[in-house]
């Protein structure tokens, strides 16, 4: 059986909420459509770190309140602190919780709703999987205002392939979640209704898999796409023979061979 609901604030600008192996932090500035401010940052940021070192956290789901998963940055806070102190550091914390999502040993999957523009989208390409309502749509959309979306570019030109991602970041224009499935920016679309039940299945498969492998596969993964061919088959040998004569594949293995299901270590 699952735990009871826990939920807390962490700041109010951000939600965490824990049942059952699976934490979700919600974007909380409905009014504003999530749009994200220095506070937002920090807030989750400090969430993140938290979750980083909490075994008992199997899997992360990022969401939104209200109306929208998240537009971007609040160009009004920006505007009114057009200095390179602020600018700069706002958009270095930025970058610190998009690298945090990707170093977390849990997997982390966006649930999208409404917009996902600009760091919004950025957030989306973050993630590590991504399911958003049919009717989601995305976009980098900074170049319509004068303000080039280079850091959602980082994720999203690793997520899809060159041209459409340059066809994003250059002209602004709104891809909707069908092209957005097709392109491999998202995983997996759901009616706005079924959205939740899409998540929660997707959670579940996560949850059911060895903690340790997760971790290690996750970190892999990130690590191998950045080396050349030859590299990441040497780190990749390394790293199968270590899980290979680990517990959580010697039981699964076993368990394989004798045909019963098996018993991972929680």
């Amino acid at each position: 059986m699952n735990p009871p609901l826990f939920e807390s604030s962490v700041e109010s600008v951000i939600l965490r909420a824990d049942t059952g192996g699976v934490t979700t932090l919600t974007l909380n500035r409905p009014a504003q459509f999530n749009a994200i401010n220095a506070a937002m940052l920090r807030a989750l940021q400090a969430a993140l770190d938290a979750i980083g070192r909490d075994d008992s956290v199997r899997v992360v789901v990022l969401a939104g309140a209200g109306r929208a998963f998240c537009p971007g940055h609040d160009l009004k806070e920006m505007l009114a602190n057009s200095n390179e102190e602020f600018i700069g550091g706002l958009f270095r914390s930025c970058c610190e919780v998009m690298l945090s999502l990707r170093r977390l040993p849990q997997p982390v999957i966006a649930k999208v709703h409404g917009i996902a523009t600009a760091a919004g989208c950025q957030l989306v390409a973050a993630a590590d999987m991504a399911v958003a309502a049919a009717d989601a749509r995305f976009a980098t959309s900074g170049i319509n205002f004068g303000l080039f979306c280079a850091t959602p570019g980082v994720p999203v030109s690793r997520n899809i392939a060159t041209k459409r991602a340059f066809e994003m970041v250059m002209t602004g224009e709104f891809v909707d979640a069908p092209t957005a499935l097709g392109w491999g920016l998202v995983n997996r679309i759901a009616s706005p209704d079924k959205l939740d039940a899409e998540v929660a299945a997707l959670a579940r498969v996560l949850i059911a898999k060895p903690r340790r492998v997760l971790a290690a596969g996750k970190k892999f993964f990130y690590e191998q796409q950045e080396k050349s061919i030859v590299e990441a088959y040497a780190l990749a040998s390394e790293i199968i023979t270590q899980n290979m004569l680990g517990e959580d594949a010697q039981e699964g293995v076993t368990a394989f061979v004798e045909k019963r299901e098996p018993r991972w270590d929680r």
